[in-house]
């Protein structure tokens, strides 16, 4: 896959990672839209990683580091481009990116009910940590 490259996303590219995530990614957040996406590029620059073949959108992942944690979260592959080493290239470009910031552990955020996905973490060394529960509160409303 010589021709896969993978980029920090810029403001241009937020519709578009919108859209990809629509018809790539499992589940929604409260955080995915334009604003929230927006806040994430000022807030942490070049956390958002896209991969691209030929030029068209074929994969995301988001690396945060608050500096003092990595967090993982919408990795996604599109649908017909699945098993073909993007998701992998991404995680090594995240991991790495986490290792240049001096992180020491990452943690991804994967549904219960995406079985796929818990295949993909495994095969790319991650394992669940079953003795802990995320508790969430929305700060806000979901119409602002």
């Amino acid at each position: 896959m010589t021709d896969l490259r993978i980029r920090a996303a810029g403001p241009d590219d937020l519709d578009a990672v919108l859209a990809f995530w629509k018809s790539a990614a499992e589940g929604t957040s409260i955080s995915d839209d334009r604003g929230g996406v927006d806040r994430l590029l000022a807030t942490d620059p070049g956390a958002l990683l896209l991969a691209e073949l030929d030029g068209a959108l074929v994969g995301t992942v988001i690396a945060g580091f608050d500096g003092w944690r990595c967090h993982l979260y919408r990795l996604a592959v599109h649908p017909q481009r699945r098993r073909r080493g993007i998701g992998s290239a991404l995680l090594t470009a995240a991991e790495e990116r986490f290792a240049r910031l001096g992180g020491r552990r990452a943690d991804a955020m994967v549904l219960v009910r995406n079985e796929t996905a818990h295949h993909a973490w495994r095969a790319a060394g991650y394992e669940p940590q079953e003795q802990w529960r995320r508790w969430v509160k929305p700060v806000v409303d979901g119409d602002h």
